[in-house]
């Protein structure tokens, strides 16, 4: 697999059963993993139900279409996991010197996504907070902290999936010298989501999880609504299939049982996640004679 991340400290020794799902997502022409420091310390992974099979919907067309539009390039037309590493670069240095909208003069840094570039599996959020501005990662924060838990609770650290957000730029207000979040403008997510479009394009995941509704409905339809749709498997333009869960920002702002049991769901849908992706890639094998190998686990 091929890491795109800021690297720094020193690596950390995998266990076992980590050094196992290294392989997880692989296919055999993919170069070794290198290893990204994790956003925070992990908890001990509790015993949770298995997730039940969630029915398949079609997800409602675009509103645009997903139209590509003039000078997006690349257009994931001829990706090979060869190029793939190359593909990804180009954008990511054109997205790193957007002024496409205000954000760019209120930001820090560009936060363009992480991870592995051959994994079947993305994780989208909505958009960065203050710690990803400041350092130009993902999911850094405390929400980042409670999403590299509960993907170490499901076997998965961050370097096995690519995780990204839907906006490249911090939205937020500026008072003097102190800024505060905002949910960010129409016209600002217009500006953006060519950049993620062409992240998708390229990487052509298997799966998608969408965390929070702001996500679900770019990718999976305007109208999502988290409260009734979380949790069920849409159809998209951008991968195999997608799912949406709770936002890990939105487990933290819960107390007591509620955060106990929004946690146990975000966990439990990033398994699900997880097993589709492994089901999906086992499938495109079985498919595809130069790739065929043991079934994954």
């Amino acid at each position: 697999m091929v890491l795109f991340a800021a690297q720094c400290g020193d690596q950390k020794r995998l266990t076992d059963r980590e050094t196992r799902q290294l392989s997880l997502f692989e296919t055999t022409d993919e170069p070794a993993l290198a290893e990204t420091p994790s956003a925070a310390p992990v908890e001990s992974a509790p015993d949770l139900p298995p997730s039940p099979e969630a029915p398949l919907l079609p997800a409602p067309p675009r509103v645009d279409g997903g139209a590509p539009r003039e000078g997006d390039s690349p257009s994931g037309a001829g990706v090979t996991p060869e190029n793939r590493p190359a593909q990804i670069e180009i954008v990511r240095t054109a997205c790193l010197k957007c002024t496409a909208c205000d954000l760019s003069s209120t930001r820090t840094q560009v936060v363009f996504g992480e991870g592995s570039i051959q994994s079947p599996l993305v994780i989208i959020g909505e958009g960065p907070g203050e710690q990803e501005d400041a350092t130009g990662r993902p999911f850094v924060g405390r929400a980042g902290m409670l999403l590299d838990q509960a993907l170490r609770e499901n076997g998965i650290l961050r370097q096995h999936v690519w995780i990204t957000n839907v906006l490249k730029c911090r939205a937020c207000l500026v008072e003097g010298r102190r800024k505060q979040n905002r949910p960010p403008r129409v016209e600002e997510v217009a500006a953006c989501r060519r950049w993620l479009e062409q992240e998708l394009k390229i990487l052509s995941p298997l799966v998608i999880l969408c965390l929070g509704g702001p996500a679900a409905s770019w990718v999976i339809h305007p109208d999502f609504r988290i409260t009734r749709e979380r949790g069920q498997w849409f159809s998209t333009s951008w991968a195999s299939i997608a799912l949406a869960t709770l936002h890990p920002a939105y487990v933290l702002r819960q107390v007591g049982e509620a955060y106990d049991a929004a946690r146990a769901t975000l966990v439990q849908d990033i398994g699900a996640a997880r097993q589709k992706a492994i089901e999906l890639k086992n499938l495109k094998n079985l498919k595809d004679p130069k790739k065929r190998a043991p079934a994954l686990t």
